[in-house]
C-alpha cells in the first residue's frame, strides 16, 4: 500500500510547495542516517525522500492525489497490463476521454466565496392553550451570523482577496498528457486557494476568513391558532448566513404541543373526565367545569367555566358534549366541541347512619337479591323457602 506523503512530512494536504520544502528539510535532518539513532531511521528516512520527491513535483503530486502512482508503478485503474489503468496512472482521468476525442476541454472556472446558507431546524415547546389560541412566541436560534468584524468579507481591515499564483484566477490547474489519443487535458481543484481563484493574504481573526461566525439569535415567531405536534413553520431568510456573507438560508420552526393536566386533545375535540357522586348520578345535577379559555390570562371569569347538566339516572361513561368550546381548526374560526365524560364514584368508606339507609333504599327497590345477569329479583330457592318455613 502507497505511504501517505502528507502524513510522512506533517503537512496537509493544501500545503504550497515552500510549506512541503520546509517540512522536508526538518524532518531530513531529525532523521538523517548521520544524527539519527533510533531504529528504523534508514528506512524512514527513504520514505521522506520519497515523498518530498512526489510531492515537489507539481505533475507528479497531481497524479498522487487522484489516487495514480506518480512513480509509474501502480495502476490506479486496476484493469491489467495495458488496460486503462495505465492511463490513470500517468494522471489520465477517464471523464474527460470525450472532452480528449473532440480536442476540447471544459472548464468549471472559480467558484464564487459568497454561497446561500443551509436551511436550520429548531423545535418549540408550546402549552396546550398556546397552540390552540394562537401566540407570538419569543425564541433563541443558535446559528450562523455575518461577521461584525469583516461583515462577510472574510479579510482583515478591508483588505481584497489576491489572484492566486498557483492557477492565476482560474481556480483550477491543468495538466497535459500524450497518449495515441493526442493531447489529454486533465484538470483538478487548484489546492492553494481551493479553487476560488483568489486568496485571502491576511484573514480576518473573527470569522477565519469565513465571513461568519456562530451566535445566538432571538427573534418572535407568529404561531397561529389551531396548531399541533408536528407542523412546522417556515421563516424565509432567518436561517443560518452564507459564507462569505451569502444570503441566508431558510428557517424551519417545529412544534411539539405540551400535555395538558386536565385536557386530551382529539383533533379539533377537547375531552375531560368529570367524577361525580352516586348520589348526583342518581338524583341529576349541574355542574361547573373549567374550560381551556380559563389558561388565557385575558379571559374573562364568565368563560373561564360553563356549566353541565347532569340527567337523572346518569350510568357512569356518560359522554356529554358541548359545541364550541374545543380547539379553533387551522386556518378557520369553527371550534371543536368539548366532550365531558362522567365517571360515577361508589362510596367505599359507610358510617353505621349511611349503611342503613342504603339497606333501607335496596328493600325498597328490591335490589338485596339481583340476578347479576339480568338486573332483577332473583326467585328464593327451594332451600331458602325451606329455611324461612323453619325461623
Amino acid at each position: 500500500m502507497m505511504s501517505d506523503y502528507y502524513e510522512l512530512l506533517g503537512v496537509s494536504r493544501d500545503a504550497s510547495a515552500e510549506q512541503i520544502k520546509k517540512a522536508y528539510r526538518r524532518m531530513a535532518m531529525k532523521y538523517h542516517p548521520d544524527v539519527a539513532t533510533e531504529a528504523g531511521a534508514d528506512e524512514k528516512f527513504k520514505q521522506i525522500q520519497e515523498a518530498y520527491e512526489v510531492l515537489s513535483d507539481e505533475r507528479k503530486r497531481s497524479i498522487y492525489d487522484r489516487g495514480g502512482d506518480p512513480l509509474g508503478g501502480g495502476r490506479a485503474g486496476g484493469f491489467g497490463p495495458g488496460g486503462f489503468g495505465d492511463f490513470a496512472g500517468a494522471g489520465f482521468d477517464f471523464t474527460n476521454l470525450v472532452d480528449a476525442m473532440f480536442g476540447q476541454q471544459a472548464s468549471r472556472g472559480p467558484r464564487s466565496r459568497v454561497r446561500r446558507g443551509q436551511d436550520a431546524l429548531v423545535r418549540v415547546q408550546l402549552e396546550l392553550h398556546e397552540a390552540a389560541f394562537g401566540i407570538n412566541k419569543p425564541i433563541t436560534v443558535e446559528t450562523a451570523v455575518l461577521c461584525p468584524r469583516c461583515q462577510g468579507s472574510g479579510s482583515a481591515e478591508n483588505a481584497k482577496p489576491t489572484n492566486c499564483r498557483t492557477c492565476h484566477g482560474h481556480g483550477e490547474i491543468t495538466h497535459v498528457q500524450r497518449s495515441f489519443l493526442g493531447d489529454i487535458r486533465t484538470s483538478q481543484t487548484c489546492p492553494t486557494c481551493r479553487g476560488y481563484g483568489s486568496t485571502i493574504p491576511n484573514p480576518c481573526g473573527e470569522c477565519d476568513g469565513d465571513g461568519r461566525v456562530r451566535s445566538n439569535r432571538s427573534l418572535t415567531v407568529k404561531i397561529p391558532a389551531g396548531v399541533s405536534t408536528g407542523n412546522r413553520i417556515h421563516l424565509a431568510s432567518q436561517g443560518e448566513v452564507g459564507p462569505g456573507g451569502g444570503p441566508a438560508g431558510d428557517l424551519y420552526v417545529e412544534l411539539i404541543v405540551a400535555e395538558h393536566p386536565l385536557f386530551r386533545r382529539d383533533g379539533d375535540n377537547l375531552e375531560m373526565v368529570v367524577k361525580v357522586p352516586m348520589t348526583a348520578a342518581a338524583l341529576g345535577t349541574e355542574i361547573e367545569v373549567q374550560t381551556l379559555d380559563a389558561d388565557l390570562p385575558e379571559t374573562e371569569d364568565v368563560a373561564r367555566t360553563v356549566a353541565v347538566e347532569i340527567p337523572a339516572g346518569t350510568q357512569s361513561g356518560t359522554r356529554i358534549a358541548i359545541p364550541g368550546m374545543g380547539v379553533p381548526a387551522l386556518r378557520s374560526n369553527r371550534r371543536g366541541e368539548l366532550g365531558v365524560t362522567l365517571l360515577v364514584q361508589t362510596p367505599t368508606k359507610l358510617s353505621h347512619e349511611q349503611r342503613k339507609l342504603l339497606e333501607d333504599l335496596a328493600n325498597l327497590r328490591e335490589e338485596n337479591n339481583f340476578d347479576p345477569h339480568h338486573g332483577h329479583k332473583r326467585d328464593k330457592g327451594m332451600f331458602e323457602k325451606f329455611r324461612e318455613a323453619f325461623r
